[in-house]
């Protein structure tokens, strides 16, 4: 299953003892979409731990089209039970074909039916500061990144993972649906992930610094992911391959903090919003809930990532070979 693949890994790439990138890659989970970054993973399996993002739940700001498992007949009819159902049946086929997967815990009940399936979790900024989320990450199996507040604060994300190191008891449902108290033993593979926010971005290499010198501080490992859209693409989808580029510069030149990229792709590039007939008139391959980029620039974007890659491993080898001078 998908949660082994990066678990075997966790150790040494959100340690720092591996310096392969984790990619989370894609949108709306769909077959052909896998097919793709299946061969992409195999290519790369060297440089990139390519982890495919499947989102089954969308938080929204206000209103819209909420994921798979609230509508998946997209026609405002909520037929939850059998989102869940073709939820899991989806990631079950996504995970016997070799695909790991990453998802947001939006919520404290629907990752009882589906955290067996998944090789990383992501608490976004809306969630972040929220004791029940933190909870949660605490008593899951995988790695969980919290996303800093949608101001770009990074200190919510820090107190996450801080107070997600540790036990805790909480009222919860088991896995049958019966509400029962729940105690966890903590999350010891947690990382941050800078996402930008309303004042300003934080890919660039003062902001990586800043981060870094924050988790120094905190007694936190000083391991980051960064997402390439939402406030550091200025929620312009087109500037995801330029945010991309600037990490890989980064990473190119050494910087060890950078361990994973988040990134909004799919077959075909924007977004699209539900027609009035339907899911029967949604357009192939095109996102229904954030913009995306297309898969000609998601796949400069990897090859820019992997070689960028190879050249930090280069620079890493030759310190150690030298004693460290």
């Amino acid at each position: 299953m998908s949660s082994s693949f990066f678990i075997e890994n966790k150790d040494t790439v959100i340690s720092g003892r591996d310096e392969s990138v984790a990619i989370v890659s894609g949108t709306d989970a769909n077959h052909r979409l896998l097919v793709i970054l299946l061969a992409l993973k195999e290519k790369y399996k060297d440089d990139l731990l390519i982890v495919m993002r499947s989102y089954l739940e969308k938080p929204r700001t206000t209103v819209g089209w909420k994921g798979l498992i609230n509508d998946p007949d997209i026609d405002n009819s909520f037929q939850i039970n059998k989102g869940l159902r073709i939820s899991r049946q989806l990631f079950v086929d996504l995970t016997t074909r070799g695909m790991p997967l990453a998802s947001e815990m939006l919520d404290t009940i629907s990752p009882q039916f589906f955290s067996d399936l998944l090789s990383v979790g992501a608490v976004g900024a809306r969630t972040t500061e929220s004791q029940l989320h933190r909870e949660l990450a605490s008593g899951l199996s995988m790695p969980v990144g919290f996303k800093n507040g949608t101001d770009g604060s990074l200190g919510v994300a820090i107190d996450a993972i801080g107070a997600v190191r540790h036990p805790h008891h909480f009222l919860s449902v088991t896995k049958p649906g019966v509400v029962a108290i729940v105690g966890t033993v903590g999350n010891e593979d947690c990382f941050v992930i800078l996402r930008g926010g309303t004042k300003g971005t934080n890919f660039d290499a003062k902001s990586i610094a800043e981060a870094k010198a924050a988790l120094q501080k905190a007694g936190v490992r000083e391991r980051l992911m960064v997402d390439c859209s939402h406030g550091n693409s200025q929620k312009d989808h087109r500037n995801q391959p330029k945010v991309a580029a600037v990490l890989a510069e980064q990473i190119a030149k050494g910087e060890t903090a950078i361990m994973g990229v988040m990134i909004e792709s799919n077959i075909n590039e924007g977004n699209q919003k539900v027609p009035k007939e339907g899911k029967e008139g949604l357009k192939y391959g095109v996102s229904i809930t954030d913009a995306c980029i297309g898969w000609d620039d998601t796949e400069s974007v990897l090859a820019s990532l992997a070689e960028a890659c190879k050249k930090r491993r280069d620079i890493i080898n030759q310190s150690k070979a030298t004693g460290g001078n």
